[in-house]
């Protein structure tokens, strides 16, 4: 069995939209249908995603019909009071923002060894155990 991969919203967005930055579209369509394995999202990660793509005029309808092909194919951490306490103490140690930490959490409780994101710093490892990688670096 493969190592379990996080990943993040930003992931997701770029895939869905074309017209901002087609290298990011691009690569963020070919790591989701490349990914070796089923991945892990929070219902946070389902949430901003709704809303990025709200900001970015998609109808609600279609938003609804991305996310409802985007749950049965991963798999899905609930957001709890231990994920809360435990991005609290993520927040302090590395200096995240509270929703970076509350990604962070919610992939070291699913046992990710990766998250990919853009929002945090490349290969750096959290808790000895989690690898950023950032799929738009070149």
């Amino acid at each position: 069995m493969s190592a379990k991969l996080f990943v993040d919203t930003n992931v997701w967005v770029y895939a869905k939209i074309e017209g901002r930055d087609i290298t990011k579209h691009k690569r963020a369509v070919s790591l989701l249908k490349n990914l070796p394995e089923r991945v892990v999202v929070s219902t946070q990660v389902i949430n901003e995603i709704y809303s990025a793509l709200s900001k970015n005029k998609i109808k609600d309808s279609d938003i609804q019909e991305v996310i409802e092909q985007i749950i049965p194919e991963v798999e899905m951490m609930e957001l709890s009071v231990d994920t809360i306490r435990k991005s609290w103490k993520i927040k302090l140690r590395y200096l995240f923002s509270i929703y970076d930490s509350l990604i962070v959490a919610s992939a070291l409780e699913a046992g990710c060894t990766t998250l990919y994101t853009e929002d945090l710093q490349h290969d750096q490892i959290i808790e000895g155990k989690l690898r950023i990688v950032n799929p738009f670096v070149s």
